[in-house]
């Protein structure tokens, strides 16, 4: 079902003080260290009377929020890059999965970094949107605090949020490798898809390992809300599949069960991800369903420009197959919308479409319809609806919150303009 509204809520501020006290349950500023497997083992983050930092083996980390915050002049004029204001960030995140992903079998580590090697490793959109979402929602250090503690605390809660846009590409990475098997693909990103260079029982496999580190990072957060959230997440991923397996006729007709599947297959990551990323804020309970709303319908916006540009896109700017959903006999919204318009069109998608004349039919009566146009228009619908979450957001006066609002504000029409 889609969502119809949102609502404003009250312009108040925010209480960080929850999050304080969900960061470190013991509340004492000297020594610390973090077991968290988001990051190369062995390795520490400690805390000596909330001054002197070292962070889990990566000198270029120290002090590093300020880095992120303290960005020359021209991108905080500019800011015409979303990608650009997480870069440095992207970079260490890219060379931390390639750490997480590292197996005893050779085989089985070569599968499972497959995706994550330079060059392959896809357009990081989830994890950009996970950091600007952190910044987005940044809560102030209730005072007064031992000197120093405030900045302790919070680059501890910024590597806790790293750690959500890492599991969250590690699941969406595995999603694909088992999606690649399921659809016998031969493409993915450009280049051989793994199960077609591999073999499928390996592919399958990779998946499951990515899975199991992702599971591994998440139990290292020890926050039960967020663990439930992403274990939906994984559920709904099954559940998105098996509804494209399974459905009827009836229901492969239905934009209803396609904008559920949608969200299940695609969007529930990225909503709940965001939602992940404002608890571990300690934001309230609005402000996460705000999080939630503008993943969720980023993510559906995404989805349903994917659907049209397998249609109108070509392999080489794709990276996979054009028509590739047709000729499964997959039905998606531009072919639901032509349906609407042509009736016909049903006993064509009835009769099946692994008959290459169904799907020139099938085509045909596309070509002639508003499918293409009606599923963009849908498609922006949701990306005005994932904007006016943000608008939602309490006020801020801090700049760089600001400007992390206007870059997720950005991706929105990124989201619907793009051409790959």
């Amino acid at each position: 079902m889609l969502f119809s509204r949102i609502s404003r809520i009250p312009r108040t501020a925010i209480n960080g003080r929850r999050w304080f006290l969900s960061l470190w349950p013991e509340h004492h500023p000297q020594f610390r260290r973090s077991e968290n497997p988001c990051f190369p083992n062995g390795s520490s983050f400690k805390v000596l009377a909330g001054s002197e930092k070292s962070y889990w083996g990566f000198p270029a980390l120290h002090g590093f929020r300020h880095k992120i915050h303290h960005q020359s002049s021209s991108i905080v004029e500019e800011q015409q890059d979303p990608f650009s204001l997480v870069a440095d960030e992207l970079s260490l995140l890219a060379n931390r999965l390639r750490l997480m992903v590292v197996a005893e079998v050779p085989k089985l580590a070569s599968a499972a970094e497959y995706f994550f090697k330079m060059g392959v490793d896809g357009k990081r959109f989830r994890p950009t949107v996970l950091l600007l979402m952190a910044t987005a929602l940044n809560v102030s250090i209730p005072e007064p605090y031992p000197s120093g503690y405030g900045d302790a605390l919070t680059d501890e809660l910024r590597a806790r949020q790293q750690c959500i846009a890492e599991i969250t590409e590690m699941i969406h990475v595995a999603s694909l490798l088992h999606d690649d098997v399921l659809d016998d693909a031969d493409t993915r990103r450009g280049i051989g898809s793994l199960n077609f260079v591999m073999g499928n029982k390996l592919a399958v496999l990779a998946g499951d390992f990515l899975l199991s580190r992702a599971c591994v990072a998440l139990a290292s957060l020890k926050n039960t809300e967020v663990v439930s959230l992403l274990a939906k997440v994984v559920e709904h991923l099954v559940t998105g599949e098996t509804m494209q397996m399974s459905a009827t006729s009836e229901q492969r007709c239905s934009m209803e069960y396609y904008m559920q599947k949608t969200y299940y297959k695609t969007a529930s990551l990225i909503s709940n991800s965001c939602k992940a990323i404002a608890l571990l804020a300690g934001q309230t309970a609005e402000v996460a369903m705000l999080a939630y709303e503008y993943g969720r319908n980023l993510g559906l916006a995404y989805q349903l420009i994917d659907d049209v540009l397998d249609f109108t896109g070509t392999s080489a700017s794709l990276g996979k197959g054009s028509l590739s959903d047709i000729r499964h006999g997959i039905i998606t919204a531009p072919i639901l919308f032509a349906m609407e318009e042509f009736p016909q069109l049903r006993a064509v998608v009835d009769q099946g479409l692994d008959n290459p004349a169904n799907v020139d039919l099938a085509l045909e009566y596309l070509g002639k319809s508003r499918g293409i146009q009606r599923a963009r228009e849908l498609a922006m619908k949701h990306a005005n609806l994932a904007a006016a979450a943000i608008h939602s957001l309490p006020e801020n006066d801090n700049e760089e919150v600001r400007k992390s609002r206007r870059a997720l504000l950005d991706l929105t029409h990124r989201v619907i303009t793009r051409t790959k």
